[in-house]
């Protein structure tokens, strides 16, 4: 991936991407701002609350008109910097409320990106809605799964989709419930393959330039994770925490938050396909156990 934060990079015909420099454990190399055409440009996800990537994106920018402010979902290195941004250029935001989703379980750990679960753009956004100007055209993909409130972008005019954290460059993308759902991701990692983009260009990482195999390994890993919890307990009932040794063994243990999240998903899924067992709603100190 040729980058540097702050720099505006011509990706493809129609899109350029500038790097936030919030690189770290849980974002990558940082999160990529990309702004679609020229002259009248949508620009989708601002990114963090960074006054160097502020004025990095208004120094490609210079000129042109922001027509859109498109946000993919609501954590904090996506949507935090939309609303100054957007007043800064007289644009509206666009995207769906995070009033989709509700906070993570109190016993959660807190991830690096943070969410906001105040975000409401100026217009909400539903699945098949388009958005235009000169030389370019993106379709909204409602992709609930990463949050319930994620969209991608399917750029027509280079059979492109701007995925968001729906997929990721370097690694799987992690499912946060009770937000995030680990069937309608599922669903939608279906879905999106079913498409046959011919490029992904997600928030982290470079592009992903032969989707059909990289998603068909991406659903082949959730089944992996899954096959693993229920192998696991067999052995008998067991938490989250004790599971994740396991299942990640070798993983860098700062990433266990968000391996924990990704169980905890798994579970509720399970618990919902009445698979696995708890007592109460899934939570993530739970105890699960095979259903008998």
């Amino acid at each position: 991936m040729d980058f540097l934060p702050g720099r505006a990079d011509q990706v493809s015909p129609v899109i350029r991407r500038v790097v936030a420099g919030n690189s770290g454990a849980f974002t990558y190399t940082g999160t990529g701002t990309y702004l679609v055409g020229r002259g009248k440009v949508a620009v989708i996800d601002p990114g963090p609350a960074d006054d160097a990537h502020f004025e990095a994106l208004n120094r490609a920018l210079d000129g042109e008109t922001v027509s859109h402010v498109i946000v993919t979902h609501h954590h904090l290195d996506h949507s935090a910097l939309a609303r100054r941004f957007a007043g800064h250029h007289g644009a509206k935001i666009y995207g769906r409320p995070a009033s989709g989703g509700r906070p993570m379980d109190p016993d959660a750990p807190v991830m690096e990106e943070g969410a906001d679960f105040s975000f409401t753009p100026d217009h909400t956004l539903a699945d098949g809605d388009a958005i235009a100007g000169p030389g370019w055209t993106l379709e909204v993909l409602h992709t609930p799964g990463h949050t319930a409130n994620h969209i991608c972008l399917a750029l027509m005019e280079e059979n492109a989709l701007l995925c968001g954290d729906h997929t990721m460059g370097w690694a799987t993308s992690v499912v946060l419930p009770p937000d995030g759902d680990m069937g309608a991701y599922l669903q939608q990692l279906e879905r999106v393959r079913q498409r046959g983009f011919s490029t992904l260009w997600p928030s982290h990482g470079p592009p992903v330039t032969d989707p059909g195999p990289f998603i068909t390994a991406y659903i082949a890993h959730r089944h992996y994770r899954e096959a693993q919890i229920l192998h696991a307990l067999a052995d008998g009932p067991s938490t989250i925490t004790a599971l994740l040794p396991v299942m990640y063994a070798g993983l860098d243990e700062r990433l266990y938050p968000a391996a924990a999240m990704s169980v905890w998903s798994h579970m509720a899924d399970l618990f919902r396909r009445g698979l696995v067992t708890t007592d109460g709603e899934p939570a993530l100190s739970g105890v699960y156990a095979l259903t008998r």
